[in-house]
């Protein structure tokens, strides 16, 4: 089997002065996770390997780019995994905490559980011994003006106006044909304290099984929990659709039935793979057969060769 492995940066506008940053930052994180594929590691190491790249790139909302709730502070949630036998390990509203996605793998593999949250999260996060780190080394300063700037404008602002959406998400295929995902995000800019989006949620956030195909989700959190994106568009593959009308199918249902915007990564058990929107943009990178496939607005696929 051909490995193969997707990268998404989240969806939503992407400003002109960051693009670039975004798109390196994008070909970086598939680079990573795919050297891990041609090595021979498994599909959840390379997800995991992916978006801990993501989360320590300050252009990306997750990790140290998190954006803040109302209270200014960091509460992050992720998702990982595993298709070969649906084990999974999930974490939210963590504080003070370099990677988020490492710590659902080691709820997956070190607990019996799937999911953690907060003070129970960090409890074993401590067990585990993973460095704890201040509070304010997650707080950029471009994410402090990110949310006065979002306070000031909450009164006037239109209601059907797009926020950036931002997540971090990877999707595997291996040599020996199991599939992955990792979700990881920061949330919504000034959202209520505690409020937890779709990123650790199996089925919305992401979802892998080995029979079928593996995705990792982004976009309007509160929509995509609604219509159980991720485990949606794994059906409609199950019912003989490509991975392009599996997306299409399932997206245009969460915009007409919820008017909620997104995106979605996603590769089925034989290695096709596709990186669909319906927000204005959405950074992603796919590495296959030694090629690179990266975009992040409509229209726009480069491809390169990996060294």
């Amino acid at each position: 089997m051909n490995p193969v492995l997707v990268v998404h940066g989240g969806a939503g506008p992407v400003s002109e002065d960051v693009k670039e940053r975004v798109r390196q930052g994008i070909i970086r994180a598939a680079t990573v996770g795919y050297g891990i594929l041609r090595e021979g590691g498994s599909a959840v190491d390379a997800v995991e390997g992916a978006v801990v790249t993501l989360e320590d790139d300050p252009e990306f909302n997750a990790g140290c780019g998190s954006v803040l709730n109302t209270n200014g502070e960091v509460e992050m949630d992720a998702s990982i995994m595993d298709g070969k036998d649906l084990s999974t390990g999930a974490v939210s509203a963590v504080r003070g905490i370099a990677n988020p996605i490492k710590l659902a793998r080691l709820v997956m593999e070190k607990t019996p559980h799937c999911f953690l949250t907060h003070h129970g999260a960090a409890q074993f996060a401590a067990a585990m011994g993973v460095p704890e780190i201040p509070a304010e080394k997650l707080i950029t300063e471009r994410n402090k003006k990110r949310l006065e700037k979002e306070k000031q404008e909450k009164e006037a602002k239109e209601t059907d106006s797009e926020p950036n959406l931002g997540t971090v998400g990877a999707v595997a295929l291996d040599c020996k044909g199991n599939v992955a995902y990792a979700t990881s995000t920061g949330g919504i800019i000034n959202r209520m304290v505690g409020r937890v989006g779709d990123s650790p949620c199996v089925g919305s956030g992401g979802y892998a099984d080995s029979n079928i195909g593996a995705i990792s989700t982004t976009g309007h959190g509160e929509s995509i929990l609604k219509v159980n994106l991720a485990r949606l568009t794994l059906f409609h593959m199950q019912q003989g659709k490509t991975v392009e009308e599996a997306a299409d199918l399932s997206l245009g249902y969460m915009k007409s039935r919820v008017k909620g915007l997104g995106g979605l990564i996603l590769v089925s058990k034989t290695g096709d793979w596709v990186a669909k929107w319906t927000t204005t943009s959405m950074p992603w990178a796919a590495a296959k057969d030694g090629k690179l496939h990266f975009g992040i607005d409509p229209g726009e696929t480069t491809v390169t060769d990996l060294a």
